[in-house]
């Protein structure tokens, strides 16, 4: 037997006893609930529910009203967790309760481990030494990281030469980073690179993608959501500029909508009205609950209709679509994408009508008739009136409606270090028919549960 085929027989071995731990730690946490006491367990079951849907319909009070409701809101969700555990307390079933949570949640860390695969990283090969590489720094990303890290040094010491961004002029026009990147091809660049947030990034990485170089990511940013899914050290951006010298080479793709690049996210709906707010950078949380109210009422808020390739979405309050799937369901871009050269737009549709819905959604979660979760290969939004208020990767636009978002497969070559602290394997959803197949070999009926 080969080492190959020894190491496939290791990894079998381990899934199956991964995946029959969890089948046991989930029967243990459903038969603690009623032991020792009786009935308890459907009580707790029934309340947890109960309290889980109030909590969600508070928040939704809290979101979509001002005034009275929004207080009466806040001390729903606040005091409904509360009531569960004093509840809990005084009925003995605390222990009974903690017990199934912890079992439960070892059953979800063992079923997981079972389905996941081995991470071999995306394919990359290695790359020649840039010789003349150009890097797009802006020195307020991410609250100045550029100066804290010595960025610009670091780079020149290594060869690079170093474009540093004006700060914005009031009564100018903003830097066209664009022309920057483009006038340094036109130069003599073979790399372009940029320390800075994600939008400036996708603006630099269309002209990278468009003379076929390569192209630099520089974890300087607030959020960086590229660098995290490029497995780059975000805690140390620094430590990128080693691709420099000892780098190897990865295509993904590249997002456009209605003809403007992005990497991450395009948001439409009430997150994109929020963001168009003058207010919004200098008080973001104070912002979005004054303005959500307006935005999320039936009467004055504003609707979307989008097309994800032949699936029609009506009268959606906000809607996400990035340049592929996050491995979580979640209408403000968490969680991490297991890959970024699939050739797929993920798309997250929100449609929450009153506490009710909020109530079914948290509870249902990807199974509420409240959230659409979808991939596609074009997205087409439209809306009763012209033009259309977008964030693309975090920034504020208006576009012609309608907005039209597709993803240019492999498109973009990126320059990366060889050795990157971030990489992870992604985590799978939890599919207990899987789970049950690997545990013994069998299949339940269709319609098995899935968690």
């Amino acid at each position: 037997m080969s080492t190959e085929d020894r190491y496939q027989v290791r990894r079998r071995a381990r899934a199956r006893l991964f995946a029959r731990c969890a089948l046991l730690a989930a029967v243990l946490a459903v038969v603690s609930l009623f032991v020792p006491f009786g009935s308890g367990g459907l009580l707790i079951i029934a309340s947890g529910l109960m309290g889980l849907a109030l909590c969600a319909a508070g928040i939704w009070w809290f979101l979509a009203h001002r005034g009275p409701v929004r207080l009466l809101g806040a001390l729903l969700a606040v005091a409904t967790p509360a009531g569960v555990l004093l509840l809990y307390v005084d009925r003995g079933l605390w222990r009974s309760a903690l017990t199934s949570l912890l079992l439960w949640t070892a059953a979800l860390f063992c079923a997981r481990s079972a389905l996941r695969r081995p991470h071999h990283g995306r394919r990359a090969r290695p790359a020649p030494r840039p010789r003349r590489a150009v890097l797009v720094m802006n020195p307020k990303s991410g609250g100045g990281k550029v100066g804290r890290f010595g960025l610009v040094e670091k780079a020149e010491q290594l060869g690079a030469k170093v474009v540093l961004l004006d700060p914005p002029d009031p009564d100018g026009e903003p830097t066209d980073v664009t022309e920057l990147a483009r006038a340094a091809v036109a130069d003599g660049a073979d790399l372009l690179g940029v320390a800075g947030g994600d939008g400036t990034q996708a603006l630099v990485a269309a002209v990278a993608a468009e003379h076929d170089l390569p192209f630099l990511v520089i974890s300087a940013g607030t959020r960086n959501h590229l660098a995290m899914d490029l497995g780059l050290d975000r805690t140390d951006p620094s430590r990128c500029l080693s691709a420099l010298t000892d780098g190897e080479e990865l295509r993904i793709d590249l997002g456009d909508v209605g003809g403007r690049p992005f990497v991450n996210t395009v948001s439409f709906g009430v997150y994109a009205d929020v963001v168009q707010s003058p207010e919004y950078r200098d008080a973001k949380a104070g912002t979005a609950l004054s303005m959500i109210p307006d935005l999320l009422a039936s009467d004055t808020g504003r609707r979307l209709d989008a097309r994800a390739d032949e699936t029609a979405l009506r009268d959606q309050q906000a809607l996400l679509v990035s340049n592929n799937p996050y491995n979580s369901p979640d209408p403000f871009g968490g969680g991490r994408r297991p890959r970024l050269d699939g050739g797929l737009l993920g798309v997250v549709a929100v449609r929450v009508e009153g506490a009710a819905q909020a109530a079914d959604l948290a509870v249902r979660g990807s199974q509420s008739t409240g959230l659409n979760v979808l991939t596609a290969h074009r997205v087409e939004v439209t809306a009763d009136t012209g033009t259309l208020p977008v964030a693309v990767d975090g920034e504020a636009l208006t576009l012609p409606t309608p907005v039209v978002c597709t993803v240019r497969p492999r498109a973009l070559r990126v320059l990366v270090p060889r050795d990157r602290p971030g990489i992870v394997p992604a985590a799978p959803p939890t599919n207990w028919n899987r789970i049950l197949v690997l545990a013994f070999g069998r299949r339940i009926p269709r319609g098995g549960s899935h968690g």
